[in-house]
């Protein structure tokens, strides 16, 4: 069956966007990434650990790069585990939480209960606003950990809590996201190139 011409711009409008805006993260927010990454290598090789937290969408997004950290990320490289988790899988916690305190403090505590001197706080919100991950990294730093955002939208107010971020220049949702996947897989890779350097000697095309 022939797709309606309608379906087929929409979908090349979308491909299109994407593409410009990962464009417009090349060019201005490469040295966010790197240094995201950097910050994060510097935290493992001292013991630390990595903490992911988002909502909706950006909640499966903390879970995803938790994962490619503690399990694997290139199926050519075999290495060691690195300390990650997202604090958003605990679903009774997370219940008791906002049946308790409210949802808005269910990071905060998190970070209050896990986080130690010298891990990272990683907060994704694509608006910049969510009060939950204002929340985390607002502790994450009272706690001397490191607070970095995945934001969009401009990033304010949760952009002022962070002390490294990447703000990906766009206020579409879905661009955002899929802008701060391909970038959080670019700082996961760094991270791997710099903890394991034998295991990565070989370049996946």
């Amino acid at each position: 069956m022939d797709s309606p011409p309608t379906s087929i711009a929409k979908v090349r409008a979308l491909f299109e966007a994407s593409i410009a805006t990962k464009q417009l993260v090349l060019r201005d927010c490469l040295p966010d990434i790197i240094r995201i990454a950097e910050v994060c290598v510097i935290s493992l090789r001292a013991g630390g650990k990595i903490l992911f937290c988002g909502n909706g969408g950006s909640a499966a997004d903390a879970q995803h790069l938790a994962a490619e950290l503690l399990v694997r990320l290139r199926p050519h490289v075999n290495r060691a585990p690195m300390a990650a988790i997202a604090l958003t899988l605990d679903s009774s916690s997370l219940t008791a939480c906002g049946n308790d305190y409210g949802y808005e403090c269910y990071f905060e505590r998190m970070v209050q209960g896990l986080g130690r001197p010298g891990d990272v706080l990683i907060g994704i919100s694509t608006s910049g606003k969510s009060a939950n991950v204002i929340r985390a990294l607002q502790a994450a730093r009272e706690r001397q950990m490191l607070a970095i955002g995945l934001l969009g939208c401009g990033g304010q107010p949760a952009l002022a809590h962070c002390q490294h971020a990447l703000v990906v220049p766009s206020g579409e949702t879905g661009r955002i996201q899929e802008s701060h996947i391909a970038a959080g897989h670019a700082i996961m890779e760094l991270i791997e190139d710099s903890l394991f350097p034998a295991a990565t000697g070989t370049v996946e095309l």
